[in-house]
């Protein structure tokens, strides 16, 4: 008696199975969208690096891997949100990448020209309010009021740019940081203005959505939004620690 053959096309088939089975692994990512136009996507939302996404033209995402790298596409675009990654990331390898990606956003947007770069925030959420620029805060938060000295008492004003409220507050001799209560709802990007001294400095502030606490997600959105004192901050945190690792607050 002899045994049943298989079709050519099962054979195929099963070919095809077992090379795949035998390729290295490969795998997607989770991918943080972190700006978005068009589609029913959000802000903040977290899909499979392998979800096809269809864009129309003038439609585009940006997204951001567990290394801190970043995806863009923009339509017309068919295809997957982002290429499988081949086995474990290299965390030496994502940190170095985030460290070229800090120095190349600093020379693009000029602070190293401008030397604000040179001052360090002990912190990544004190929002350093002596320097006009960008500044990121976590949704549902309320900045913490940075100075770099702390050597004499200092007074200072802040209002947004509708002048819809006002604040007056006053950094005690020896405090860097004073806590800014519940008097506005910082939502999207908000622009405030703060007076020093008869200084005035524009604060953009950016809001990173809630449930976003990887450290190199965080450093990634940071560099991109241009919160680099808040993201040079991250990055020491980062040298320390696996890209996938939390941030506490």
């Amino acid at each position: 008696m002899t045994s049943p053959s298989l079709s050519p096309r099962l054979c195929s088939a099963l070919v095809s199975a077992l090379l795949v089975l035998a390729a290295p692994l490969a795998h997607a990512q989770s991918m943080v969208v972190m700006e978005i136009r068009g589609g029913s996507l959000k802000v903040g939302e977290t899909i499979d690096g392998a979800r096809v996404l269809n864009l129309k033209e003038g439609e585009r995402i940006t997204l951001i891997g567990p290394d801190g790298k970043t995806v863009s596409r923009r339509g017309p675009y068919s295809g997957p949100a982002a290429p499988p990654a081949a086995g474990e990331s290299d965390p030496k390898a994502a940190l170095a990448a985030l460290v070229a990606n800090r120095n190349a956003r600093t020379s693009s947007i000029g602070v190293v020209r401008a030397g604000t770069d040179s001052v360090k925030v002990p912190n990544p959420w004190y929002v350093d309010v002596t320097r006009s620029g960008p500044r990121c805060l976590q949704e549902g938060h309320q900045p913490a009021l940075w100075r770099p000295t702390s050597d004499a008492a200092q007074s200072f004003v802040m209002f947004p740019s509708d002048r819809s409220w006002r604040a007056d507050f006053t950094w005690q001799k020896g405090e860097h940081a004073v806590q800014m209560p519940p008097l506005s709802r910082f939502e999207g990007v908000t622009t405030v203005l703060v007076n020093i001294d008869q200084q005035e400095f524009a604060i953009t502030i950016n809001i990173i959505p809630k449930g976003i606490d990887s450290t190199a997600v965080l450093t990634a959105w940071m560099l991109e939004k241009g919160c680099i004192q808040q993201a040079d901050a991250l990055l020491q945190i980062l040298s320390t620690q696996q890209p996938g690792g939390n941030v506490q607050r």
